[in-house]
């Protein structure tokens, strides 16, 4: 390959790649369902003087836990069938650091056989832009064999009143 064509190659690449980096926009408050407060502590803050970003992992396990307590779709402590989480992942926007109080925003965007995947979205104060976003999929399980079991139709009545489109 010549100059000209290694040079445009490398344009070609670096478009491309471009395109595949450039980030969708932050959501808003009004793009989920139900939410859940939480106040950060001054332990949820790291050296850089910002909430570490394990936490926001805890945040979004305390969000999705609290709805399905509080809402019924599972008995966490006794039914015959539990929740696991397979799968979760965030994408930060800007930070939070204590002592700002964050609003937790859940929607379902999808419902398997046997899976359920949340979107999240952490909103600092007052903001209607999220700070962070992410998602987490929870497997319906057995208790007693931690095997996959079908999503009960009460339960699936349950998520699709925060669900949206995918």
């Amino acid at each position: 390959m010549d100059a000209a064509g290694l040079i445009g190659s490398s344009r070609a690449s670096y478009a491309t790649m471009k395109r595949r980096m450039t980030r969708k926009p932050p959501g808003r408050r009004a793009d989920y369902r139900w939410f859940h407060e939480i106040a950060t502590r001054w332990i949820d803050n790291d050296a850089f003087q910002h909430v570490n970003n394990v936490n926001y992992f805890s945040f979004f396990d305390t969000a999705v836990t609290y709805y399905e307590l509080t809402e019924r779709v599972v008995d966490l402590y006794a039914g015959p069938m539990m929740c696991v989480v397979v799968e979760v992942q965030c994408r930060y926007h800007r930070s939070v650091a204590f002592p700002d109080r964050l609003a937790v925003g859940l929607r379902v965007v999808r419902i398997g056989g046997s899976s359920v995947r949340y979107e999240i979205g952490i909103f600092r104060n007052d903001e209607d832009e999220a700070s962070a976003e992410g998602y987490f999929v929870h497997v319906f399980v057995a208790r007693a064999t931690q095997r996959p079991v079908p999503i009960p139709d009460a339960a699936r009545a349950i998520l699709n009143r925060i669900s949206v489109p995918d």
